[in-house]
């Protein structure tokens, strides 16, 4: 079966009023649009064309789909126009046992407070759409990170000192900044906002862009210990658990295993629980992996990522049609062009315009994909 599935944009107040718009050729919105989930997650399902939410489409369905429990990975189509909150998600251990402690607790899923929304990691997948894609991920090697600091003065040496020495934790450095660093960390956002630097002059002018929109923010400063990264279309960027991590500007495809779990780290209105972010964080300084995309059959190319939980296929169509094999549940969404997508199993198809997507039940076995464009396809990994 082919299902088609929609929904509305979520208005996170970082989302573009235009990238998904142009993606979409419609005209641009007048509130933020910043992602459109696309699967079975209860924090916001897709619909059904029989108005049906996609998760009580599959507990109606039941085995007779092919679908016969939770999806185990969410796709987005995500716009940014300006920062995320800087973020990290636990590993599966660490899902599990916060979830049943504040379970125990009786903090209300929904609460603004609450850390763990469910027992799941949150291991993700942000490839570029537009023509370049930046983010913050990872922490910089401690010697470079050295170097930009010593750039800003004598406003910053609270902060120098404790980057000093073989024995030196960012992760402390970390905790420190966002538990009781605020008044040093204004100090270091005024030095940074005056500095200059040939060699960190990006890494400066973003703290001079996040200070416009955060002012005093203490994760101004933990950005200055960030790897800032520049994607270029269709190169992908892994985040494994424990990585922080923070989306800048730009329109990608986002495929994650299905949870909501969330530990900030500043740029953010909402719940800092410092101290929790720290217990979760994966401090190894190093660049973040980009993911470039192998081709495994003509005009299908796959992202590689070390889990389970999802894989991704980037397809594009042909007039004579491209095959694309698939095991498990797969959801397509198309991202150019008008592929049409038809099961290899059934005389069922969908002609897919940009930003439309389409659920493909096991039983198909796999799809054929003609026309011109592109399409993404989430399905579960191996």
């Amino acid at each position: 079966m082919l299902i088609p599935l929609a929904n509305d944009p979520r208005d996170y107040a970082w989302g573009s009023t235009s990238l998904l718009a142009d993606l979409e050729g419609r005209a641009a919105s007048s509130r933020p649009e910043a992602e459109v989930w696309f699967g079975d997650h209860p924090g916001d399902p897709s619909e059904t064309a029989d108005g049906r939410t996609l998760d009580r489409w599959i507990a109606d369905e039941g085995p007779a789909s092919g679908v016969d429990e939770p999806l185990p990975y969410l796709l987005k189509l995500l716009a940014a126009a300006s920062a995320l909150s800087i973020q990290a998600h636990p590993s599966k251990a660490q899902a599990e046992a916060g979830f049943a402690r504040e379970e125990a607790a009786g903090i209300p899923r929904d609460a603004a407070d609450r850390t763990y929304r469910d027992a799941n990691h949150k291991p993700e997948l942000i490839v570029a759409l537009s023509a370049t894609f930046r983010a913050l991920a990872g922490l910089r090697d401690l010697d470079a990170t050295r170097r930009l600091i010593a750039t800003l003065g004598p406003g910053a040496a609270p902060l120098a000192e404790r980057l000093e020495g073989t024995d030196a934790s960012l992760a402390d450095v970390i905790g420190w900044l966002l538990s009781d660093g605020a008044d040093a960390a204004r100090d270091i956002i005024a030095a940074a906002v005056s500095a200059e630097s040939g060699e960190f002059a990006a890494e400066l002018a973003l703290a001079r862009t996040l200070d416009a929109a955060f002012p005093g923010d203490p994760g101004i400063v933990v950005a200055l210990l960030m790897n800032l990264v520049t994607l270029h279309r269709g190169e992908g960027l892994f985040v494994p658990a424990g990585v922080l991590h923070a989306y800048l500007e730009g329109l990608g495809v986002e495929l994650m295993a299905a949870s909501d779990n969330v530990l900030r780290g500043g740029l953010t209105p909402k719940h800092v629980d410092a101290a929790e972010l720290v217990s979760v964080l994966d401090a190894t300084p190093g660049l973040p992996p980009v993911i470039r995309p192998r081709e495994v059959a003509v005009g299908v190319r796959r992202y590689d990522v070390p889990v389970a939980d999802f894989a991704l296929l980037a397809v594009a169509a042909s007039e004579e049609g491209v095959d694309v094999a698939l095991e498990g549940p797969a959801i397509a969404v198309a991202t150019a062009g008008s592929p049409t997508v038809a099961g290899l199993d059934s005389d069922e198809a969908a002609r897919l315009s940009p930003g439309a997507a389409v659920l493909v039940t096991p039983s198909e076995g796999g799809v054929r994909v003609t026309g011109a464009g592109e399409l993404f396809v989430a399905l579960p990994g191996r």
